[in-house]
């Protein structure tokens, strides 16, 4: 890999965990919004929007942290491997 795209690597898996930590950041400060609403009214409907939620964060730290960081890379590497290895049919 040349610097060029280690750079663009580099800056594009930084942008996605940005990405996920203000996702984050955003869902804890509307379900504390929520919480606090929900109290006052005397119900508990905001653990459903909480839960919702909590979900796809989870998936996006799941594709943030565990595909585009380790798993991922190790498949597109085998790959290249594999087709380095093999004969050109044209």
């Amino acid at each position: 890999m040349n610097q060029d795209h280690i750079e663009r690597l580099a800056r594009r898996r930084a942008g996605a965990k940005l990405g996920f930590f203000i996702h984050a950041a955003v869902y804890l400060l509307v379900n504390l919004l929520l919480a606090s609403l929900a109290a006052a009214s005397g119900r508990g409907w905001a653990i459903y929007p909480a839960l919702g939620w909590g979900i796809g964060l989870a998936v996006h730290g799941a594709v943030v942290f565990l595909l585009a960081g380790g798993a991922m890379e190790r498949l597109v590497a085998h790959e290249r491997q594999r087709l380095s290895l093999q004969r050109d049919p044209w």
